[in-house]
């Protein structure tokens, strides 16, 4: 990752980690994007004014978020979207192969502005699944109470959730809900959700590699987690990642109407 040439201020790291990501020619994106990707508003000026976005001086330090990376503003069309361009378009992707844009992933911890879209995201991964606790419809997940829990988790030290960014979307979640207790601080549990749209563009492997960096970080030693049995993608996703089953949760979920079983699985990390 591009090391900044300068002190941004926090909200804007998201941003300039994404363009740091980028090999794209150029980058279309609209202000609903731009905030999903850094968890935050932008200020009222960028909103209101096209100059916010061409500034290039201090003692203006947010343009560095793209800049740094190598681009600039072409097109501002106020309160849509935002275009910009590699300074060196032979650098892009469209130059390199002719194979058009690259996806850019973006994967970072939730912050409390992130709130409505993670709300929203679960709740579409929950209805578009058949192997999540919660089915279509079934969970209410209000704005108020995911701020409160990512503000919960945060000031936890040993709970946290990373958000999946692709293109400006929220398209992914995982959870690494640890302990507080002393006995068991050295091992968490992790969910973890991808929209259909989404997969087989290796974001839940991911995923689980910014997991288990931050567990291994915070002295968490052991992951584990549940699969329900017939959940054969799933299955195999974990086993590629190194978790191994150590047992069955007989008849532990109730499906439309059936029984299934549940695997539990877990990886212990070096």
């Amino acid at each position: 990752m591009k090391i900044l040439t300068i002190i941004l201020e926090k909200k804007y790291i998201p941003l300039a980690n994404y363009f740091s990501s980028a090999t794209n020619a150029k980058i279309k994106l609209s202000f609903n994007e731009i905030e999903q990707i850094m968890g935050q508003q932008l200020p009222n000026a960028a909103y209101l004014n096209r100059s916010w976005w061409k500034k290039t001086k201090a003692p203006a330090k947010h343009f560095h978020a793209w800049m740094d990376a190598g681009y600039f503003v072409s097109e501002v069309e106020t309160n849509r979207h935002v275009v910009f361009e590699r300074i060196d378009a032979s650098k892009g992707s469209h130059a390199n192969n002719g194979k058009g844009d690259e996806d850019i992933l973006l994967i970072r911890n939730a912050e409390h502005g992130d709130a409505r879209s993670l709300a929203a995201l679960m709740k579409t991964v929950e209805a578009e699944s058949d192997f999540m606790l919660y089915g279509k419809d079934e969970r209410i997940q209000s704005t108020q109470k995911v701020r409160k829990q990512i503000i919960e988790w945060r000031q936890s030290g040993h709970s946290t959730i990373f958000i999946a960014i692709l293109n400006g979307e929220h398209v992914g979640f995982l959870t690494v809900v640890g302990n507080a207790a002393k006995r068991a601080a050295h091992r968490a549990e992790i969910c973890i959700g991808v929209q259909a749209d989404a997969r087989r563009k290796g974001i839940a492997t991911k995923l689980l590699q910014k997991g288990e960096e931050w567990a291994a970080s915070k002295n968490i030693s052991r992951l584990e987690l549940t699969v329900v049995e017939n959940d054969k993608p799933g299955r195999k996703l974990f086993e590629k990642a190194g978790y191994v089953s150590e047992g069955i949760r007989q008849d532990s979920m109730v499906i439309n109407g059936k029984y299934y079983d549940e695997i539990y699985m877990a990886k212990f990390l070096d």
